[in-house]
């Protein structure tokens, strides 16, 4: 076919961005409730308005396309405005860890370049310090706006030069508004955690926002008008692009401040919550709340998970309560999640440990994904579905991000021979689903033999008392290293050190199990990821481990 005389135009192409979603919400159901937050209520008509008014005063304010606002805020409603009227007006959304200190943040701050700061009430001291911080490592002084929710915080500080309906009165209500000029414009900018040496600045662009939004669709089969309650922080990875992917749908955004037990339940129940995410800590925390609790609730709640596999038990807890469990896998890298381990229908008919183990793989690729795949780091051959040969996973696709801001060589490095490296170690089964082995700096190799922690995770999780586990590596004199668990136990449950290593020894080859048990809480991410890091610096202090 011959059609070199047709090329693309106005008509026929517009860059793919998620903003057309809070239009299309807007313009088709505009009485439709769009945020709710304690007695606060607005529809997606009046959402829209405020996240006009948002972009215009930014740019009112003189701010030019490609500069960052960072934002400092819990999920509140100003939380998901600035999601589309920040790039409304072809800026740059830098959400920011609310649970970071003040070094921390400004370091962001500074490598970012933030012009404009919005600072939640509650969170104004750390950030009063960070941004003082920021200026001193050379950030000119940005416009601090203070964002006030006087129903839950009615005493809070405020530092800015002007507060958040201020700034939006500022503005006026227009579509006239520069948005994105290109699908590669820069939507929003996120760090990794740092965990290794500086955290690294993930650039997203608005095609990737767009592509995860619609696959988030895609993935939970979500119809049309969802209520969607903010457990999982919007500061991460954008919310898993769930901001956007609410407006496609036209559906209600539940926010809550802090993740707490009553709270999440109260919500489900006089919300009518459909959806919700979050990290193993948080479903954990609703599978083992009271019974009180859980009162009222009757209609079917689609909760997804990221992070750790899910137990058995967390599993039947959730399925005992009516809750529908989605497992997935992903890194900020890749907007979050980008694979699902999507269930068959022949694994209904399954007995629960099967179902548990079928469903605690990483499984396969998001369905706007081009591709996840294990392969040899060295060679970047794939590996053979055998369940047995480790390689890494690797993506390749839309769903990825443009790469680390100022950072040329670790972007290079993460898309080494056209694949992005994730550094999880994984083997695929028969059936083409991934299952992640072990972070490549977590695996423990004890005596010359390679242990994987997950493995040594999974086998804690089955005994009836731990709530909470995590395997690292702690020095031996012998065997090099050796395992070293880490337990946080259920309300009310008792176990030794004896019960659990004579526990491990049954699930598990003797050289697998921990030589040591620690019983305490695990630290934990503002998202509720344990961070193994800090684990691991308390295993190599011997008094740490020892006291």
């Amino acid at each position: 076919m011959q059609d070199a005389d047709l090329t693309p135009n106005d008509a026929n192409q517009a860059p793919l961005t998620p903003l057309i979603f809070l239009d299309h919400a807007a313009d088709v159901y505009p009485r439709h409730p769009a945020i709710v937050h304690g007695m606060l209520r607005r529809n997606w008509e009046q959402t829209r308005e405020r996240c006009q008014r948002l972009a215009c005063a930014l740019r009112r304010r003189g701010l030019q396309r490609g500069d960052v606002v960072a934002v400092m805020l819990p999920n509140v409603p100003a939380m998901v405005e600035a999601h589309f009227g920040v790039p409304m007006a072809g800026l740059v959304l830098n959400t920011l860890n609310t649970r970071l200190d003040p070094e921390a943040l400004a370091y962001m701050l500074q490598h970012g370049g933030a012009k404009v700061v919005l600072v939640d009430v509650e969170l104004s001291a750390v950030m009063q310090r960070a941004v003082a911080l920021a200026v001193g490592q050379g950030l000119a002084p940005p416009l601090v706006i203070d964002v006030p929710d006087p129903e839950f915080v009615p005493d809070g500080q405020r530092i800015g030069t002007l507060d958040y309906e201020a700034l939006l009165a500022e503005g006026e209500a227009s579509d006239a508004l520069p948005g994105a000029a290109g699908e590669w414009d820069s939507i929003s900018l996120n760090y990794t955690s740092g965990t290794t040496g500086k955290p690294k600045g993930v650039v997203y662009s608005h095609r990737g926002a767009y592509v995860n939004a619609i696959s988030n669709i895609l993935e939970w089969d979500m119809g049309k008008h969802p209520v969607y309650l903010w457990t999982l922080p919007m500061f991460h990875c954008n919310g898993w692009c769930f901001p956007w992917t609410v407006a496609a749908r036209a559906g209600v955004n539940v926010c809550l401040r802090k993740v707490d037990a009553q709270a999440i339940f109260d919500r489900i129940r006089n919300e009518g919550v459909t959806h919700y995410c979050g990290a193993p800590i948080v479903h954990n925390l609703l599978v083992n709340a009271p019974a009180e609790m859980k009162v009222g609730i009757s209609h079917t709640v689609r909760a997804m998970v990221a992070g750790a596999a899910p137990p058995a038990t967390l599993i039947e807890g959730l399925e005992s309560m009516g809750f529908d469990l989605t497992h997935t896998y992903g890194l900020t890298e890749v907007y979050g999640p980008a694979t699902v381990c999507t269930k068959q229908a022949e694994w209904a008919g399954l007995p629960l440990p099967e179902r548990a183990r079928l469903n605690a793989r990483q499984g396969v690729r998001y369905h706007l994904q081009n591709a996840a795949t294990v392969r040899d780091p060295e060679t970047l051959e794939e590996v053979p579905h055998d369940g047995r040969s480790m390689g890494e996973i690797m993506f390749r696709g839309n769903i990825m991000m443009k790469g680390y801001l100022g950072n040329p060589v670790a972007t290079a490095q993460a898309f080494s021979g056209g694949w992005f490296h994730s550094g999880d170690l994984a083997v695929v089964d028969p059936d083409g689903y991934i299952k992640i082995k072990d972070r490549s700096k977590d695996v423990i190799i004890s005596g010359g033999e390679n242990i994987s922690s997950i493995e040594v995770e999974d086998a804690l999780y089955r005994h009836p008392a731990v709530m909470v586990a995590a395997v690292v590596a702690m020095p031996d004199p012998k065997w090099g290293e050796t395992p070293c668990a880490y337990i946080e136990l259920k309300p009310g449950m008792q176990a030794s050190e004896a019960d659990i290593i004579a526990f491990c020894k049954t699930h598990l080859a003797g050289f697998k199990v921990p030589r040591k048990v620690v019983f305490g809480e695990v630290p934990k991410t503002a998202t509720g990821k344990i961070q193994k890091y800090a684990l691991r610096e308390q295993a190599h202090s011997r008094d740490a481990i020892d006291r």
